[in-house]
């Protein structure tokens, strides 16, 4: 299995990191070395001291596919969840400032905790979802699936445009605005339609 995320999904986000807005997906790619499942912890990694939170709504493939219509890309999942997109901010840093790809600061080991993942039959409109991440208790970030830029269904037909996608791959799909840093100490709490699904203590 492979994990796709995207990038720049949100319009608050991007501005908040002074990025424009895409006028197409952007992605990039996690190795399965990423997945944390089961609300095990994210241990602090030493090639870093600015690890920032970034929680999303996650999409698991059902099926393969490539070169899919955005019109038959809903048949192609079954279940959403939550994942945290853990980034090494000040390793991004330096490959944006040197030209260099981003993956040792997105792709590392555990980089990528997952929540349980339910039926999207449970959700009445799969374009307006909310979820919110907890940082100790305090609400630090609030989205929803009907503020993304590029909705689920755009986002698989053009993945598959240039990757075939399998059972079993995950598809994040953004970050809202207020992501920050986590520390040791730290528990962050995902919570899918008002029910919390991801636990994650930093250690």
């Amino acid at each position: 299995m492979k994990i796709i995320c995207i990038g720049r999904n949100y319009v608050d986000h991007a501005k908040e990191l002074n990025n424009p807005l895409p006028k197409e997906p952007v992605f990039f790619l996690k190795p399965d070395t990423a997945l944390v499942t089961r609300n095990r912890p994210f241990f602090y990694p030493a090639f870093s001291n600015e690890i920032h939170h970034e929680l999303e709504i996650v999409v698991k493939i059902m099926k393969n596919g490539r070169h899919i219509q955005e019109k038959f890309a809903h048949t192609y999942y079954d279940e959403i969840g939550l994942g945290l997109d853990f980034t090494a901010r000040d390793r991004q840093q330096i490959c944006k400032e040197k030209g260099l790809p981003w993956e040792i600061a997105k792709a590392f080991d555990n980089s990528a905790p997952v929540s349980k993942f339910v039926n999207k039959e449970k959700f009445s409109d799969l374009k307006n979802i909310p979820f919110y991440l907890l940082k100790n208790g305090e609400k630090v970030q609030d989205g929803n699936s009907g503020l993304m830029i590029f909705a689920i269904d755009q986002i698989i037909s053009y993945v598959s445009e240039f990757i075939t996608i399998k059972m079993g791959d995950l598809i994040f799909t953004g970050t809202p605005a207020g992501v920050g840093p986590v520390k040791i100490g730290d528990r962050l709490e995902g919570f899918l339609d008002n029910e919390k699904t991801l636990k994650c203590d930093i250690k």
